[in-house]
């Protein structure tokens, strides 16, 4: 089964595709260049994916899947949230983004509740610009006092999930994902792909 990810960021589509594993041919956008970015004007997650989904299943054939997700801490709020790709600034990297978050908890007890946060994800199914389903995982961890660990992407370095000592980047891959939000959501939409793709 061959699944398009409305994204062009690589580590997100490496990712998606080591979760659905050898039955599906997951691609992305790279060879769509002239697909412009969609910009994601929604007040959450769930807007957001639904707005990707349906604007690229407008313009290509097939399931579109899109993918919004983010980091939610407490102490600030649930930020940095749906901003959390922009959270330093449009164009400002993941050390940059990390480097900020921590400065804005340099203050907060790190054996606290307020230092609790989760990876949020919420996965749209489109075809021919209807969404045929949403699905959203999420996993519930602490974030680490400095960034530890090479793997993963994006805040991966200090977010400890419950029940590990080691953040999401020093975790192997297969442990990451298995037990990440993205693969709790990509869990629940393989469970409901047999009926999507019977849908006319």
């Amino acid at each position: 089964m061959q699944l398009i990810v409305a994204t062009r960021n690589a580590h997100k589509t490496r990712e998606i595709a080591q979760i659905f594993g050898s039955a599906s041919a997951v691609r992305d956008l790279t060879a769509h260049p002239k697909i412009s970015e969609i910009t994601e004007s929604g007040t959450s997650f769930e807007e957001n994916a639904k707005l990707k989904a349906i604007a690229v299943s407008r313009e290509l054939p097939g399931l579109i899947i899109a993918d919004d997700s983010g980091l939610e801490v407490n102490a600030l709020g649930g930020a940095p949230g749906i901003q959390s790709a922009r959270y330093a600034g449009v164009n400002a990297s993941n050390t940059e983004r990390i480097a900020k978050l921590l400065r804005r908890l340099a203050n907060v007890d790190p054996k606290g509740d307020q230092r609790r946060a989760r990876f949020r994800c919420v996965l749209a199914i489109a075809r021919d610009g209807h969404v045929l389903a949403i699905f959203e995982g999420v996993v519930d961890g602490k974030i680490a006092e400095r960034p530890r660990g090479s793997h993963g992407f994006g805040y991966d370095p200090i977010f400890i999930p419950d029940g590990f000592e080691e953040t999401f980047a020093e975790l192997p891959e297969e442990v990451k994902n298995n037990i990440s939000h993205r693969a709790k959501a990509i869990r629940k939409l393989q469970a409901k792909l047999p009926t999507l793709c019977g849908e006319t």
